[in-house]
């Protein structure tokens, strides 16, 4: 399994929602790339932290701002020719 693939089943990986062969190839990867390791203890860490918080709700002002920085930013990725062809 390369960093891409990884990657891309990691929350199904957290979740423990990947076949056996899957789940195997993610262990191997992430015993030998450091980089996806720490991804994955961040990815965790982060929904911890998440979850500890509580129900937050976002202001509606910081809400709109938010997503107007996700559009400028997907925008730009699409400008750039950045998007994911698998989408």
């Amino acid at each position: 399994m390369k960093c891409e693939e990884l990657v891309r089943y990691l929350s199904d990986y957290i979740d423990n929602n990947l076949n056996e062969e899957l789940r195997a190839d993610a262990q191997e990867h992430l015993a030998t790339c450091r980089n996806c390791h720490v991804l994955l203890d961040t990815t965790r860490l982060t929904t911890a932290l998440y979850r500890s918080r509580g129900d937050q709700v976002l202001p509606p002002t910081r809400r709109s701002d938010l997503y107007e920085k996700i559009k400028r930013a997907v925008a730009r990725q699409d400008a750039a020719g950045l998007e994911d062809p698998e989408v």
